[in-house]
């Protein structure tokens, strides 16, 4: 049988890039892998790749770089960044800049499946499909295609899921949620949603802050998160830590 996507690891390091391969490869991803983003540039010339997952730290030419490189020639490609905890604001930059997602490290394999299987998602989705439908909020701040932000009159945070993120996952069959008054730094995860499918998907935390509510009532009614993510959908509620220094670095829906 024919694998539905092609995939390309890049990594300096062999042993870290032989270990997210062996997680992905199987009978419908085709895996290779690039030791350097030289030679990524190069395999991805001579064999389009559907999904790229390239570490953000590396010599000569960074993930970043190799993102912008790979998406000025071919835009539809679906970058996947894995990054230490020091970078995580690089990677949120990074999604900025056309990155799908991120993966912070420690990570496991069913972390990179899961990543693997919303980007595909969008690219079986398509570009139109996938962006259509949904008015995001003027004042809206954005890590995007993931999460969203809003700012209330008291000056806490309202925080939910971007509908596009909605569009790439199975049936929603719960939510993990973080405990009240726990502290979420951004760019880590916020709530995990398990679909249908049994994986686990990360949604970021846009800002950070004290949790000081949740939305208890889409615990019976997963419908409020999909038909309307914006407003009764919310996830979670905080009290923010450093909001004007991180609303920077996210997307403002004007």
């Amino acid at each position: 049988m024919e694998p539905l996507c092609k995939i390309l690891v890049v990594d300096d390091e062999i042993p870290v890039c032989k270990s997210i391969s062996a997680a992905l490869e199987s009978d419908e991803y085709k895996v290779d892998m690039a030791f350097s983003g030289a030679e990524a540039m190069k395999k991805d010339e001579d064999g389009y790749y559907d999904v790229v997952v390239a570490d953000l730290m590396m010599p000569e030419m960074s993930g970043m770089e190799l993102l912008q490189k790979i998406k000025e020639k071919r835009p539809e490609v679906q970058v996947i960044l894995v990054t230490g905890y020091p970078a995580i604001r690089t990677a949120v930059e990074a999604i900025k800049l056309g990155a799908f997602d991120y993966i912070p490290k420690p990570f496991t394999p069913s972390d990179l499946r899961s990543a693997v299987a919303r980007a595909l998602g969008k690219k079986h989705l398509g570009a139109k499909e996938y962006a259509n439908g949904v008015v995001i909020p003027p004042g809206t701040y954005c890590i995007s295609s993931n999460s969203w932000a809003f700012v209330e009159n008291d000056g806490s945070v309202r925080v939910g899921v971007h509908h596009a993120f909605l569009r790439t996952i199975k049936k929603i069959l719960s939510f993990e949620f973080p405990e009240k008054d726990t502290k979420r730094y951004q760019g880590e995860a916020i709530v995990r949603i398990v679909d249908s499918n049994q994986q686990t998907h990360r949604v970021w935390a846009p800002v950070s802050g004290r949790v000081i509510e949740v939305n208890e009532q889409i615990g019976n009614d997963f419908s409020m998160v999909m038909e309307d993510p914006y407003k009764k959908g919310w996830l979670v509620r905080l009290n923010p830590l450093n909001l004007q220094d991180e609303l920077k670095h996210l997307v403002l829906v004007e």
